[in-house]
């Protein structure tokens, strides 16, 4: 079979790295506290009658099958093989990638939540974003070229004329191009204002794009004959900055109006990065010379049109940080339950060994239970914006600007928090699974240091956290006049007031703490607008602080929410998982509460921090050693 061909081709020693994925989570959320087959019934336009309970639970399980058995054996091979650069036109993945590839082109995988029209399977997009927590957690290098493809169909669906549609898209959603993102150039990084990529109209439609982007992901590969560049370039006489920007798509090879794929098309790779991780992922620097594109959208609305993308890209790379703490879990907790190390301080637990299983202690624990708050609240966070989503592109289609816009307002208010917030806490997550590991954590052959090295990029790309700070507080808070906050915090404290009026205990007192904490939320967010009224470095002294602040009280919001559906499932009997399951989401939700919601304190302290304490310095005195 394929599948084992995949699997014999990339190991290195036989060096496999094992993933489960965790279906009971998934379901559970799915099902249970997101009522997701409910949701799919209001779907009327955009397939969500397609997604039956049954059909849902095949995809899953298909889903958990690819990415265990085709997926996460090749995950070691690609960190050890690593891309190779050969000439400025073809870059080699690693062993098992391509055949991976077309395994998951094979099984419809990437056209799974796209319009029949352009011969997508018409299923809601939350589906594709079940898929790709299983995908990236088993390998998520191999992950981002099916995941970057996906930013590019979205961009050209949602801003491409009918002709560049139909030129593209269907080969796109069948997986036999994959498409890029392609903004970033040597003199400027988040700053796109300064990109200085030309593009000349040729006057029949299309233009000649030349310039050099850098970091471009998966920007040259072997696992496709031709991708499909979406560019940011300035026209002649555009106005200066992000207002001068228009956006262009720019295939590899040449592709006349009937598909025909022709000769090369002026992109040529200058190399490959050297990285820290995600090896299995090209990362190229890229020549246009006199490359030919045609524009997406209008022009000068080439950042407008970009966000499709890069809003596509920050949910994955939340995700990339959840499955960083999943995947981290996963490798930590058999090994916690087979090292043994000293006596638990309790007293003997496993007196048939020398010494105690190393889960037995509480320093351990921690660590184990810090990787699953992270891995299990951010997959209910990452699926609640899944069903916004659906909500978004439900009305969109069925030209309901009004709802369209709510929901966009609404996951604009939450992305970069999932972004910035899952991110770093998926960095530490790993950080705590190769403590977990003691020094055989730091040993490449037991894995665990990779899992640190592939997710320590996801806070850098698609904004830096301080970017998605500033995104978050300036942006989206303060430039629309504190709505953003008021709405968010009304609709937490009104969930979480329905907790506090039907439950009782335990529960009840974590959601009536958590209902002050949305408040005082609330505002510490009016005094930083206040005080950046007359110092507008404020907000820049308090744009991370802000963001990990509303990213601790959202998780711990979101372990109340699953509390609540664990105890309606306990009470009521009617059970989808053993009684055991539904109890360990009710300690989780405790342990939230009590050891990681306290970490705001520390956030809103620092959120204060008088912006001299920050900005006095001059710059010449950081150093009196060297400049």
């Amino acid at each position: 079979m394929l599948v084992n061909r995949v699997i014999s081709r990339s190991i290195n020693r036989n060096i496999v790295r094992n993933y489960t994925a965790p279906l009971r989570d998934m379901k559970f959320l799915i099902n249970e506290v997101y009522d997701f087959p409910s949701h799919y019934q209001n779907l009327k336009t955009t397939g969500g009658e397609n997604a039956t309970p049954d059909l849902v639970d095949a995809i899953l399980d298909e889903g958990a099958k690819f990415a265990s058995t085709v997926l996460a054996p090749i995950a070691v091979a690609g960190d050890q093989h690593g891309c190779k650069y050969v000439d400025k036109n073809t870059v080699t993945t690693p062993p098992g990638f391509k055949e991976a590839y077309d395994l998951y082109c094979q099984g419809g995988w990437q056209g799974l939540s796209y319009p029949e029209k352009y011969d997508g399977q018409n299923l809601p997009s939350s589906m594709s974003i079940f898929l790709s927590d299983m995908v990236a957690t088993a390998n998520s290098s191999w992950g981002m070229y099916p995941g970057l493809s996906k930013g590019a169909i979205n961009t050209i669906y949602a801003h491409g004329s009918e002709a560049l549609k139909e030129k593209y898209l269907k080969r796109l959603i069948s997986g036999e191009w994959t498409g890029t993102m392609c903004l970033t150039e040597p003199h400027c990084g988040s700053d796109l204002g300064l990109v200085n990529t030309k593009a000349t109209d040729n006057g029949d439609g299309t233009y000649k794009i030349n310039g050099t982007k850098i970091f471009i992901s998966c920007g040259e590969h072997d696992m496709t004959d031709n991708i499909i560049h979406c560019v940011l370039a300035r026209l002649p006489g555009a106005p200066a900055g992000t207002k001068g920007i228009s956006l262009f798509a720019v295939p590899k090879r040449h592709v006349a109006d009937d598909g025909t794929v022709g000769e090369l098309n002026g992109v040529n790779i200058g190399r490959i990065e050297n990285k820290m991780g995600c090896h299995g992922s090209s990362t190229c620097e890229i020549n246009f010379e006199d490359a030919e594109g045609v524009l997406i959208g209008t022009e000068n609305k080439g950042m407008n049109h970009m966000f499709t993308f890069i809003n596509t890209s920050r949910l994955g790379t939340a995700i990339q940080g959840m499955a960083a703490a999943e995947l981290s879990l996963q490798h930590c907790l058999p090994y916690a339950k087979e090292r043994v190390s000293m006596r638990a301080l309790s007293g003997t637990k496993n007196p048939d060994k020398p010494a105690d299983y190393i889960i037995n202690h509480p320093g351990v624990r921690k660590l184990l239970m810090y990787q699953k708050a992270i891995a299990e609240g951010a997959r209910s966070m990452i699926y609640e914006c899944a069903l916004l989503a659906d909500k978004m592109i439900e009305a969109t289609e069925n030209g309901d600007t009004k709802g369209a816009e709510a929901c966009d307002d609404r996951l604009g208010f939450l992305t970069p928090i999932l972004k910035g917030f899952l991110t770093e806490s998926g960095i530490l997550a790993a950080q705590a699974g190769i403590q977990t590991w003691g020094g055989h954590g730091f040993i490449k052959e037991n894995f665990q240091e990779q899992v640190l090295r592939d997710v320590r990029i996801a806070a850098l790309w698609e904004g830096t956290t301080q970017i998605q700070g500033l995104d978050l507080l300036g942006r989206k808070i303060l430039l629309n006049k504190l709505k953003p906050i008021n709405d968010h915090c009304a609709e937490q404290r009104k969930k979480l007031w329905n907790i506090i009026t039907s439950s009782d205990g335990d529960t009840r007192s974590r959601a009536l703490g958590l209902y002050w904490k949305v408040i005082k939320w609330q505002l510490n967010t009016y005094r930083l607008a206040k005080g950046a009224l007359n110092d507008r470095e404020s907000v820049g002294v308090a744009a991370v602080d802000y963001l990990m602040y509303s990213g601790y009280i959202t998780l711990a919001c979101h372990y109340v929410y699953m509390e609540a559906a664990a105890n309606k499932a306990l009470s009521s009997g009617k059970m989808e998982q053993e009684p055991a399951f539904y109890k360990s989401k009710i300690m989780m939700s405790e342990y939230v509460y009590n050891e990681l919601l306290p970490h705001t304190l520390h956030h809103e302290k620092c959120m204060f921090t008088p912006t001299k304490s920050i900005m006095q310095m001059d710059n010449n005195d950081f150093s009196f050693d060297y400049t």
